[in-house]
């Protein structure tokens, strides 16, 4: 059982190396946010398509409901990487993945309204230590500021990816994390198809080995191993446990982008990640 478990654990934190990734490939790729996300969609659809019939993971889906539930969690989904990739843009890896991955605290105030999981009062203590964080993290309260607009838009994507996890969480028990994620990335690149007629898309050339690199190591891989996770921890468990995310992200940004975070982004940061490392110890005595 505890070899189970580490394998399991394992596999999750391979799955947050790979997503980690995605700091710096939205900062570095030149451009436009929605035109980068329609390409990394439609390139990890293909990808998955071809790893599920590989396998012979199964694609049917059981219920329509099903299908809406799907369509829902992907336009989330859609909404936290594009939010996510202007914040990276706006401002630098740091800011962009510490306001990001408040979803964790945002995800455990929100599962009770989703599934069977009993409120717990520490959330709120955990919630206000998060928004100490961010307090610490922001720079003046100057809305012309980018990395202000920077971390507003990043903690929009923390909420918009914790309703997309909630809600992907009530099908895992269902169908494979493969074909989940799959069928996410390609209800995105339907839905995104109309950005290629109305923003810059030429820079695709110059830009393609790390639009594959995104497509291929952070989303198919990484992406459906995380959902793949949620077989085997609740969603808050997983998510905080994923939430060494920051971590490897700002480190790949120090070698490969030479970006060095300041001091307030250290302390706000490191009171972000107290809270996430709190929930994680409380969670596994739950569990």
């Amino acid at each position: 059982m505890k070899e189970t478990h580490l394998k399991h654990l394992f596999w999750l934190t391979l799955a947050t190396l790979f997503i980690s990734t995605s700091g710096s490939l939205g900062k570095y790729i030149d451009m436009p946010a929605p035109v980068t996300i329609w390409w990394r969609s439609a390139l990890a659809s293909v990808f998955l398509i071809g790893y599920c019939l590989f396998k012979g993971i199964n694609l049917k889906i059981e219920k329509r409901k099903d299908a809406v539930s799907f369509f829902i969690s992907a336009v989330f989904m859609g909404a936290h990487w594009v939010t996510y990739f202007y914040a990276l843009q706006l401002s630098n890896v740091a800011i962009g993945m510490l306001s990001l991955f408040t979803f964790p605290i945002i995800i455990a105030l929100l599962e009770p309204f989703f599934t069977k999981v009993k409120f717990d009062p520490i959330h709120l203590i955990l919630g206000a230590l998060v928004l100490l964080g961010i307090y610490i993290l922001a720079p003046d309260l100057d809305f012309k500021n980018t990395h202000l607009q920077g971390l507003l838009l990043g903690l929009f994507s923390a909420l918009c990816y914790a309703l997309r996890t909630l809600i992907l969480k009530q099908q895992v028990s269902k169908y494979h994390g493969t074909s989940l994620m799959f069928y996410q990335v390609l209800i995105l690149s339907v839905v995104l198809i109309p950005v290629l007629f109305f923003m810059d898309v030429s820079n695709i050339k110059t830009q393609f080995p790390y639009v594959i690199l995104l497509a291929l190591l952070t989303t198919a891989i990484g992406h459906s191993m995380f959902v793949n996770s949620l077989k085997y921890f609740k969603v808050s468990t997983a998510s905080i446990i994923g939430s060494a995310q920051p971590v490897f992200g700002i480190t790949i940004a120090y070698f490969f982008l030479g970006e060095i975070p300041t001091w307030n982004t250290f302390w706000g940061g490191l009171l972000i990640l107290t809270t996430v490392v709190i929930e994680s110890v409380r969670s596994k005595k739950q569990n």
